[in-house]
This record gives C-alpha cells, structure tokens and sequence, in this order.
C-alpha cells in the first residue's frame, strides 16, 4: 500500500502543479509534455487527468490510514513497561 500512497502523491503533486501554472500562467504542462497547446486534450491528456482524479478521491479516502501505514512504530510497540 505505501506504493500506492507513494504514486498517489506524486500525481496530485502533479495536477497541484498544473493547475497552479494554469492559473498563474495560462500554461498547461501536461498538454506541453505531450507536444498540445493549452486547453487540447487527447486520450494520454485526459489518462493523466483521470489518474490525478482518481489520485484525489484515493487520497481523501485513505486520508487517515496513509499516516498510519506510514509511522515508524506501529501503535502495538509504542508503549514500553518499565521494569
């Protein structure tokens, strides 16, 4: 599961980027990345905008478990007897 955790962050750390450059900038990388003009879609465009959506609702939906999954000491082992 960290995989998934790990591939959903980047994407939404992707589509963050591309809407903060589409607001900013008027410039849409993942068209760029695809040889499009701002604005064009094509099947590969609109497969990364399905994946950074679905990225989103896997995120919000896991978003207390990813912590979880991804602390060092798993809550069983956190408390010590002292002896």
């Amino acid at each position: 599961m960290k995989k998934l955790d790990l591939v959903a962050v980047v994407l939404l750390v992707v589509g963050g980027l591309n809407w903060g450059l589409v607001a900013l900038a008027r410039f849409d990388l993942v068209a760029a990345v695809f040889g499009m003009d701002f604005g064009e879609t094509n099947a590969l465009t609109r497969i990364v905008y399905g994946l950074v959506g679905l990225s989103a609702v896997y995120v919000a939906a896991q978003l207390r478990a990813i912590p979880r999954r991804w602390a060092t000491t798993s809550p069983t082992h956190a408390h010590t007897t002292a002896s």
